[in-house]
C-alpha cells in the first residue's frame, strides 16, 4: 500500500480553499444541502492532510531542537523524546528523506535539508505564536505550550495574524 505524502505547504492551501469555498457559497433551496456538504468535505479533507503533515512538522522541530541543544539529531534521541520505538522513527526519517526534508545515512546522525530548515522555523514560528497568544489570554505557560503543539498545526493563516495582531495590541 503506498503512502499519500501531504507537504505543510498543501495543507496551508488547502486551509485558504475552505475558507474561500465557506465564503463562496450562497446556498439556495437544494443547492442549501449540496453546497454545505461541499463545505463540510473541503473542511475534513484539510483536517485529514493536517494531521498527515503533523508527524512529519514535528519531527523536523524536534530535529532542529536536537541539532540546536546536542549539535546532532540521532534517531535514538528521537525515539526518546517522542516516546515511540527505533522501528517507528526509522520510517519516518525516511518518509522525510522522500520529501526533501532531511539527509540520513546508516548511522549517522539525522540533518535537515535547506526545505527541512525553512519548515522546521516556520513550524517554531507558529508554536510560539500559538503559546504566547494563550498566554496573553492567561494560561498558564505550560498548558499553552502543551496546547500550542497540537492547535499549531490546524491554525490558519488568517488565525495567526489575528493572533499576532492581537498580541502587538496587548503586550
Amino acid at each position: 500500500m503506498e503512502e499519500k505524502t501531504t507537504s505543510y505547504t498543501d495543507s496551508q492551501t488547502d486551509i485558504k480553499a475552505d475558507s474561500q469555498a465557506q465564503q463562496h457559497s450562497v446556498p439556495h433551496g437544494d443547492e442549501n444541502a449540496e453546497g454545505q456538504a461541499d463545505v463540510s468535505a473541503a473542511k475534513f479533507e484539510r483536517i485529514r492532510r493536517a494531521h498527515q503533515s503533523e508527524v512529519m512538522e514535528d519531527y523536523v522541530e524536534m530535529i532542529a531542537d536536537l541539532i540546536a541543544e546536542n549539535g546532532e539529531a540521532r534517531a535514538v534521541d528521537l525515539a526518546s523524546r517522542f516516546g515511540v520505538k527505533s522501528p517507528t522513527v526509522n520510517a519516518t526519517i525516511q518518509r522525510l528523506q522522500r520529501d526533501g526534508l532531511v539527509e540520513s545515512k546508516p548511522y549517522r546522525s539525522i540533518f535537515l535539508t535547506s526545505k527541512g530548515v525553512a519548515l522546521a522555523t516556520k513550524c517554531k514560528e507558529r508554536h510560539e505564536l500559538v503559546r504566547d497568544f494563550l498566554i496573553c489570554l492567561g494560561l498558564d505557560p505550560q498548558i499553552a505550550d502543551s496546547d500550542a503543539e497540537g492547535v499549531e498545526h490546524h491554525v490558519s493563516d488568517q488565525t495567526l495574524q489575528l493572533f499576532a495582531d492581537y498580541l502587538k495590541k496587548h503586550s
